[in-house]
């Protein structure tokens, strides 16, 4: 993000209102363009000098070219590191890497096997997408990391698998519930394994805690108490941004299926219009769902570790709120 450039004077953070909800939709919106995955390294470092220098007084007004140098930088750099997100792991990324395996497990029919590779392709991702953007206080080592990634997979095939095989022994319904019911089985298993994912990937900041900042950007120190607000509401932010994209197209696909639409095609088609619906969903969903909670999180010290309530600034003023990287 372009907070991850150093100069002493503040960016502001959006062009839009982050203390509304609406505001921080068409932020989301904005962070999440699939079209910002076209800038090349020489855009990304034209942007990094514009905002360099406007933090560091060279120039001083908001033009609409730094807007987008920092809009460039918000979508493709780290808000701790200030380091370029591998490109898949991007949130302007974020649509299209997911596209494909959320299409795979959404696929009607899949068997055992085609559950299991799904699944396992789905946390894979996940993991990757935790690790490219989660709060840098305290990374994991290589051995956490694998070992937190097998206990995600195992929890969500354990879901997938265990509802797939008790469903259809649901004879008390009639078959069409069944048949809605074993659709969302992805979704079920997609939520509990990103839950568990969300903590394991974050363990580490749980126990140590992670850096806050001032309203200046002055770091003041670690706190547990903002870690466990942060990794709380990224795990409850999953079950928000999986919530239209694995209920939405499944639902919609069983009416097409049940209509002329879709009723003498081919699997071919099935598959296509699974994938659009999949595209169109997460395209119009995800800003909503992103925006839910902010990513710069702020907190009165009240909320905090007794250690900062009696916080004073430079100039010797109460220091009343601070601040995180929530991560995502």
């Amino acid at each position: 993000m372009a907070s991850s450039i150093p100069g002493p004077v503040s960016l502001p953070q959006s062009k839009y209102d982050l203390t509304t909800y609406w505001g921080r939709v068409k932020h989301c919106a904005e962070i999440s363009d699939p079209t910002m995955l076209l800038n090349t390294t020489h855009d990304i470092e034209t942007a990094k000098r514009m905002v360099w220098d406007y933090k560091n007084g060279v120039t001083s007004k908001m033009s609409p070219e730094l807007w987008r140098a920092k809009k460039v930088l918000d979508s493709t750099l780290h808000p701790d590191t200030g380091e370029t997100v591998f490109l898949p792991f991007r949130m302007s990324s974020c649509v299209l890497s997911n596209l494909v395996v959320t299409a795979g497990m959404l696929t009607p029919n899949l068997g055992t096997a085609g559950t299991l590779f799904w699944q396992i392709a789905n946390q894979s991702l996940n993991v990757a997408i935790n690790t490219a953007n989660a709060n840098k206080s305290h990374p994991l080592t290589t051995k956490q990391i694998v070992t937190n990634y097998t206990l995600a997979v195992s929890a969500s095939c354990s879901v997938a698998l265990g509802l797939n095989s008790l469903v259809p022994r649901l004879k008390s319904l009639k078959p069409n519930t069944r048949m809605i019911l074993g659709r969302l089985v992805p979704f079920a298993a997609v939520v509990s394994a990103g839950i568990v994912n969300v903590f394991l990937m974050r363990s580490e900041e749980l126990k140590k805690g992670i850096t806050v900042f001032d309203r200046k950007g002055n770091e003041v120190g670690t706190s547990k108490q903002a870690a466990w607000y942060a990794v709380g509401e990224t795990a409850a932010s999953r079950v928000i941004n999986a919530t239209p994209i694995m209920v939405i197209p499944p639902l919609i696909l069983v009416k097409l299926q049940q209509s002329r639409f879709l009723k003498s095609k081919s699997k071919g088609v099935e598959t296509l219009v699974n994938i659009g619906l999949i595209f169109a969903t997460s395209l119009v969903a995800l800003p909503f769902a992103l925006a839910v909670f902010p990513q710069r999180r702020v907190l009165a010290v009240n909320k905090l570790e007794s250690k900062f309530h009696e916080l004073k600034d430079k100039d010797g003023n109460d220091i009343k709120e601070l601040e995180f990287n929530r991560g995502i």
